[in-house]
């Protein structure tokens, strides 16, 4: 089975900005580990870049510091880049044109954050009926308090990597996904 990796929204807004992600440490070296070693087998990688289209947006504003992408995404091999606009990589985008374009029955997703992005685009590729990966340690999330209560990144990361097992993808390590390569 041919597939892709798609590493999404690894932003500085989440290294600089104001949306710190802490959990698990190392994810962004995973991440990059992840890229080169799916660049060296031959693996197309889509990197995936949040846009907020709204104007004054407070995070992830079109053209600003917080919105682009960290500089080790930067420097790395990408077969395309894709942007969107909302959590999900497939709506309003191209990313599922360029999957069937190219052959891709299996997605791995690495990328920001666990519960909003990534654990959103896991779901879409298993409804559109591609068979997923999904990183343990090359996503990431943070802790988060709202009107609903509080969760710390680590119970936050733990439920979601749970919840895809479930029924929707394979969890695995980075080092697990390069050996199978």
């Amino acid at each position: 089975m041919k597939q892709a990796l798609l590493v999404i929204d690894v932003q500085n807004e989440y290294f600089t900005g104001a949306i710190p992600v802490t959990y698990p440490a190392g994810s962004l070296a995973n991440i990059t580990r992840a890229m080169d070693h799916a660049h060296d087998a031959g693996i197309p990688v889509a990197v995936i870049q949040h846009t907020n289209p709204a104007p004054d947006a407070p995070a992830f504003g079109k053209g600003t510091p917080g919105w682009e992408l960290h500089r080790e995404i930067k420097k790395r091999h990408a077969d395309i880049v894709i942007e969107k606009n909302l959590p999900g990589s497939f709506t309003g985008t191209d990313l599922e044109a360029w999957l069937k374009e190219n052959g891709i029955a299996t997605v791995t997703i690495a990328g920001y954050m666990t519960q909003m992005c990534c654990d959103t685009t896991a779901r879409q590729a298993f409804h559109r009926g591609y068979t997923v990966n999904f990183l343990s340690d090359a996503t990431g999330t943070l802790s988060v308090t709202n009107a609903a209560g509080s969760v710390s990144a680590e119970e936050l990361h733990r439920a979601i990597l749970v919840t895809q097992q479930m029924r929707f993808s394979t969890v695995m390590t980075t080092a697990e996904w390069i050996k199978g390569l």
